[in-house]
């Protein structure tokens, strides 16, 4: 954590309906379409969300959200009991960037998402940044889907999240419009 973020004693917790609004506005603000806030929208309403989380500062405000949406791994082969989740998207206010509050947001949720018996976590993003997480695109070449190179990376949280591997995954429907 930057020690902006520490100053800022952020509280990491689950979303509310009541956080939908500004969740919706936050996403749409930080990236440079509606794609990412649509796919949020989307992947909620269709129940393929696993974890949905913002960060809210001091004031109350919503500062970051990050959502895991479901992976599912083929019905065949060693990983196809894994529990896969894809992060995407994490936002944060643009006027709030690169203060660590989306360190802070990938690092909690991550740490809930093992809690919550997550075995691999999958992510399309600069290979510049989730690597501090332990994000690995090597990893990622035994995960057969959509996505290749090296910006789709993986963290396994268990054992079994790597020595199942390798597999070959869907990702949820609305991600389609990536592709």
């Amino acid at each position: 954590m930057t020690d902006a973020a520490a100053n800022q004693n952020l509280v990491v917790r689950d979303v509310t309906p009541d956080d939908e609004a500004v969740v919706r506005d936050l996403v749409t603000a930080a990236f440079p379409s509606d794609m990412e806030a649509r796919l949020v929208h989307t992947l909620r309403h269709c129940g393929a969300l696993v974890l949905e989380q913002v960060a809210v500062d001091e004031q109350a405000a919503v500062v970051g959200h990050v959502a895991y949406s479901r992976v599912t791994p083929a019905a065949v082969g060693p990983g196809h009991a894994l529990q896969v989740a894809c992060l995407a998207p994490v936002s944060v206010w643009p006027d709030k960037q690169r203060a660590g509050i989306g360190s802070v947001l990938i690092r909690s949720s991550l740490r809930k998402l093992k809690e919550l018996g997550e075995d691999l976590v999958l992510v399309l993003g600069p290979p510049s940044y989730y690597p501090r997480f332990g994000f690995d695109p090597v990893l990622a070449r035994k995960v057969q889907g959509p996505y290749a190179g090296d910006a789709f990376m993986a963290l396994a949280l268990t054992d079994t999240g790597s020595s199942d591997l390798p597999i070959e995954v869907a990702f949820a429907t609305p991600f389609q419009e990536f592709e």
